[in-house]
This record gives structure tokens, sequence and C-alpha cells, in this order.
């Protein structure tokens, strides 16, 4: 149901139904919430690679499952977003390192929140977003309200979320959905090159990128300029900054540790 693997400082979380085009069962939302909590306490995982097996990223809510769960009266699906979709949301946003979305084939609802609340996104050329949420009389979660309209803007936002429109991979990237299109036999491979490039990194400053471009999307300047100050007075004390600085007097490249 979730493949987890490590590589190069990467570690690639794959949803893994592709029958039902990886939609989210509330198994599958359990085990992703822990395997991204697992990945962001271990040290040894440098960068984070979210992906899905087979034709689709993800479909989002499992619906056969949760009209299921509807007809019987269960309160279970009324509590999704809490328990569920929010906290993974979270923890990928405040994830300190890298998470990047290799986004092949299909991405709505949730599964389209997935991807826009990582920092990078790759896609394959049969790839398509949707935020099918009105379609089933739902408004968006998942993070979604807040994450599209930063990528895209809000009446683009807005828009999008109403109409319900598939965007497919090529005008997603000139909405800057996403930062790359590469040809979908060629997905799996560019995707790890990126996170593995990540992952050899400085990853404490990549951590204070997140965290420092996130508080100044809703601040004053001052209140950012503060934010920045903090974080470089911060890095400016890592061993990545003194290697960094070494490096480059020295004419080499830099080697990183995290630290």
């Amino acid at each position: 149901m979730l493949l987890v693997a490590d590589a190069d400082g990467v570690r690639t979380l794959t949803l893994n139904r592709p029958e039902a085009y990886n939609s989210l069962t509330v198994e599958l939302k359990e085990r992703l919430l822990t395997a991204l909590r697992d990945a962001a306490a271990d040290d040894d995982v440098r960068a984070v690679l979210l992906t899905g097996a087979g034709k689709a990223f993800c479909a989002g809510q499992d619906l056969k499952e949760h009209v299921g769960m509807l007809r019987s009266g269960d309160e279970a699906p009324l509590r999704t977003v809490a328990e569920h979709y929010n906290p993974i949301v979270t923890t990928i946003v405040d994830m300190p390192k890298p998470v990047i979305a290799a986004v092949n084939g299909a991405a709505a609802g949730a599964g389209a929140a997935l991807a826009y609340a990582s920092d990078l996104r790759i896609a394959g050329t049969s790839a398509s977003f949707a935020m099918a949420f009105a379609g089933v009389g739902l408004g968006p979660d998942s993070g979604a309200s807040w994450t599209l309209q930063r990528l895209v803007g809000y009446g683009r936002a807005v828009e999008l979320m109403m109409l319900g429109r598939k965007l497919d991979s090529a005008e997603a990237l000139r909405s800057g959905l996403v930062g790359e299109v590469v040809p979908d036999d060629e997905l799996a491979a560019r995707a790890h090159a990126v996170a593995a490039t990540l992952a050899a990194g400085p990853t404490r400053a990549y951590a204070k990128i997140k965290s420092t471009v996130a508080a100044a999307s809703g601040s004053t300047l001052a209140e950012a300029l503060a934010a920045e100050n903090v974080a470089q007075t911060e890095l400016g004390g890592t061993s990545d900054h003194r290697e960094a600085v070494e490096a480059f007097v020295e004419k080499r490249r830099p080697k990183f540790t995290g630290k």
C-alpha cells in the first residue's frame, strides 16, 4: 500500500494502490502520515520524494470507502480532515528537509494537494491536476486553500476549485504549478536526481528557506526581515556555512553534512 525505499540520502515514498489510482483509504493515510513523520525524524534522510505507482500520482480520497462509511452512519469520514489530511500536509510543509513530488499521471483532490504542499513538483508529460472537491459537494481540504493560491494566485485558485477544470502538464507548467515537465519514462530518474542533489546540499539552510518563505507570505516586511536575521545568525554558525566559505576560497566543491 505504501512503498518505502532509501538511496543517496533520499527516502522515496510510493503510494501503491495502482488498481485504485492510489486513492487514499484510512489505512493508506495512516501509513503515509507515519512514514512522513519517520522521515522527518531520521537524520539519515536528507530529502523526501513522493510519488505514485502505476498510471496515477493520487486520485485523492477513496470514494468507495468513503460512501460505504457514510451509508453505514460511521462518522469517520467527517473526522478524516482533522485526523489525517491536516497532519499529513502539516508534516510535509514543516518537514525540515526538501520534499519533492514526482507527479506521474492524475493528481486530483487531496492527491493534488499533496503535490501542492511539496517544495518542488516535477511532472511527467501525462500528469494532470484537478481540484475535484466541488464536484462532490465539498470545499477544499489538505491545505489546498493555502497552497494553491500561493502557486497560481488567488483568482486562478478560486477558478480551478469552483470549476474543477483539469490542467494537463503543459498548462500546469505555464501556470507555475510545476517547475519541470519531463517524458514519463524519465520522470523517476529525473526526480530522484533532483532529490539526491538536494540531499547532498546544506539541508539546514533548506529548512530555514522553507520556514522563512512560509512565514513571510503572511507577514510584514519588518517581520520578514527579523525572521531572516534570526535564520542567518543561526546558519552563520553552522559547519555547512563554514565549509562552503572554505570551499569557495579553496576553489573546490563543498561537502555538506547538514550540521
